[in-house]
């Protein structure tokens, strides 16, 4: 059996390992194949790496009776180890009490002398343990963390798969709602217009049918005139003249003519005429447009953005929210939906009796975690500890001289000019312009603790006539 030989006599000279592909030279020492061919480019001639006999065969045979025995052997080392006896050596079944440090592997006592770990370095097995375990130790805690980073994207991202389920269904429901009211306003619109038709139905078909009830009596009244003229006409010559006089009389009772029935038909173009056109006209009684909605996928967890998107409030509870970049983490911020590059744009904000709130606009590129106000991109007024101030980030808050309190706040936005002015609607008076030439993308931006409501504007249709 191979497992009767030691390491060494299945060793290479040349590589100290198992040999692989044994050649026999003519001097009857065995080498590795491949060690052999680089033996002999080193050296430039055929020689052994033994004995350094010159060899007179540029390509010794391979023994593959050694080649068979060292791939027992290898077999049987393997199947030694799986079966629990790592602790003793498969070579020389001594106990493993070193390692080596060179080949970082246990070995016994002898391998410590072969010639194999000449010149390497050995330690203790248990203090080789205790340092190994302790390397483990210091490379595991990498991908330890690692580990906590992917399970807690994995957390959040089940959590942001749940949140977008439930965003489709709250939007789904609030899309709903809002075709129910426009879809309400359209029957009763047409519930209106149909009772105005009715109405004028029934007016118009008692007046018919009051005239033809007078124009019936008439023509009833007129036949009998004339059924009592023919019967006096084929009475007697002579009683036909003695009662001449008042059949004359009689003959000479004209009723007055029916008169033309102007206007009698329904008015069907008063229905009709531009009907889908004056229904959406009129609905600008229940429609409003607001120049600037809000993004709720930006919100602090600590504010609430109402349905209409309109309005946002400070709130008791922080809500559970996945994380994601768009979301602001520290500050109790909010942004508007859409974004302005270019052209002029204006809203109002009603600010009410919020003891803290900032009006303004933010870069789309402005850092959105931890705290906003450090770093460059926003620019806002607000009101915080009673004074009103003016601030560019990251430069410091610039107080506001203001006679009247504000409850409501103008911010117009002209790109072009690169110009930011905010202003009292309700009085008309200019509170503050930034200058700076804006290059990137600029979103509304709101801060509050407590509530505040952008406003909608006045909407008008109108027709434009073809000059």
């Amino acid at each position: 059996m191979a497992s009767n030989f030691l390491e060494e006599d299945f060793s290479c000279p040349v590589c100290c390992e198992i040999f692989k592909d044994p050649v026999v030279l003519s001097c009857s020492h065995s080498v590795c194949k491949g060690c052999l061919q680089q033996f002999w480019e080193a050296k430039g001639s055929r020689e052994c790496p033994v004995c350094r006999r010159k060899s007179s065969m540029s390509t010794p045979p391979v023994s593959l009776a050694l080649k068979n025995l060292c791939e027992t052997f290898v077999q049987e080392r393997r199947q030694s180890s799986s079966s629990g006896s790592e602790t003793v050596c498969s070579l020389h079944s001594e106990k493993l009490k070193l390692f080596c440090l060179d080949d970082q592997r246990p070995v016994c006592v002898v391998c410590r002398d072969s010639r194999k770990h000449t010149n390497h370095k050995f330690c203790p097995i248990e203090e080789a343990a205790t340092d190994c375990k302790k390397e483990l130790k210091t490379a595991l805690k990498p991908l330890q963390e690692q580990l906590k980073i992917f399970k807690d994207c994995k957390l959040n991202w089940s959590q942001t798969a749940e949140h977008i389920k439930i965003q489709a269904q709250q939007t789904e429901r609030q899309i709903k709602e809002q075709f129910e009211k426009l879809h309400q306003f359209l029957r009763d619109e047409e519930a209106v217009r149909i009772a105005a038709l009715r109405e004028e139905e029934v007016q118009k078909s008692q007046m018919m049918k009051e005239k033809i009830e007078k124009l019936s009596s008439d023509i009833s009244s007129l036949s009998d005139t004339i059924r009592a003229i023919e019967e006096e006409m084929r009475a007697e010559d002579v009683l036909f003249l003695q009662n001449y006089k008042a059949t004359v009389k009689r003959a000479q009772c004209t009723l007055q003519h029916p008169e033309e029935l102007s206007g009698a038909l329904i008015h069907v173009a008063q229905h009709l005429a531009n009907l889908k056109f004056r229904v959406w006209e009129k609905m600008q009684d229940t429609v409003q447009y607001t120049p600037v909605t809000l993004d709720p996928n930006t919100v602090h967890p600590k504010l609430i953005v109402f349905d209409d998107l309109t309005s946002v409030r400070r709130s008791d509870e922080e809500q559970k929210l996945p994380y994601n970049p768009e979301r602001f983490d520290k500050c109790l911020c909010v942004l508007g939906s859409e974004g302005f590059n270019s052209g002029t744009h204006c809203w109002d904000v009603e600010v009410g009796d919020c003891t803290v709130w900032y009006v303004g606009v933010m870069t789309e590129s402005a850092q959105r975690m931890e705290n906003v106000f450090s770093r460059s991109g926003i620019w806002c007024v607000g009101f915080y500890g009673g004074e009103y101030g003016a601030r560019s980030t990251p430069q410091p808050f610039t107080l506001l001289s203001l006679e009247q309190k504000l409850q409501r706040i103008r911010v117009k936005l002209d790109c072009d000019r690169g110009k930011l002015s905010f202003s009292n609607p309700l009085t008309n008076t200019h509170i503050h312009t930034f200058t700076h030439t804006f290059t990137d993308k600029l979103l509304p931006y709101l801060s509050v603790i407590g509530s505040l409501k952008i406003l909608p504007l006045q909407c008008s249709v109108r027709v434009n006539q073809i000059s």
